[in-house]
């Protein structure tokens, strides 16, 4: 019995210490023109965030949007608009957790957002470089910063390959891939998946 409680309070000292981090963190498997590239979220970190893209997710969202803002040296944006730059219609903004302690470095993918700090909703970006411009620095309007809530585990290389493709303006959208690169389908992996995405 003593065995059994002692078992018992060393699970719960590891769970408030974060020990077991990642056991429960979701994976999104986005599926694009250029190729695969695999999301893990943290959902530790940033559990709105989280639940938010995986409501969209299993909406099928994602499917059929494009990366539509693509910023050599800096990020691929992507999640809200269709191939003919419509933009769909989303749920409501969510809050927002850049406080969570996660930087905007090379890999990590972050939300989208308006000027106003609370604001996103559907659209996210994969960081191709340190941001750390982008990072939380306080409560106000300019300190906010932008919500890192996961990171590519698989195809950094198809992130990449999107970031250096050619780029135009289109209806009024600037840095728009001068062909489209289309999220076919974005799917959660389960947990039995995790190991072959």
């Amino acid at each position: 019995m003593r065995k059994v409680a002692l078992i018992f309070s060393i699970l719960l000292m590891c769970s408030a210490t974060g020990a077991f981090a990642g056991v429960d963190n979701p994976r999104i498997r986005l599926e694009t023109s250029k190729g695969v590239i695999v999301l893990e979220l943290d959902r530790q970190a940033a559990p709105m965030t989280v639940e938010n893209m995986l409501g969209y997710v299993k909406s099928g969202f994602y499917n059929g949007t494009i990366f539509h803002r693509v910023i050599k040296g800096f990020m691929i944006q992507g999640g809200g608009l269709t191939e003919d730059m419509e933009s769909k219609a989303t749920n409501k903004a969510i809050r927002n957790e850049a406080d969570n302690g996660l930087k905007n470095t090379r890999g990590t993918v972050a939300m989208a957002r308006t000027q106003y700090p609370h604001s996103a909703t559907s659209q996210f970006f994969i960081n191709t470089v340190n941001n750390t411009a982008l990072d939380y620095r306080g409560k106000t309007v300019q300190g906010w910063g932008y919500c890192v809530f996961g990171k590519v585990i698989e195809g950094m290389d198809v992130v990449d390959a999107i970031e250096n493709v050619p780029t135009t303006t289109k209806s009024m959208h600037q840095d728009v891939p001068s062909t489209p690169v289309i999220i076919k389908q974005a799917t959660i992996v389960s947990i039995s998946e995790k190991g072959k995405p």
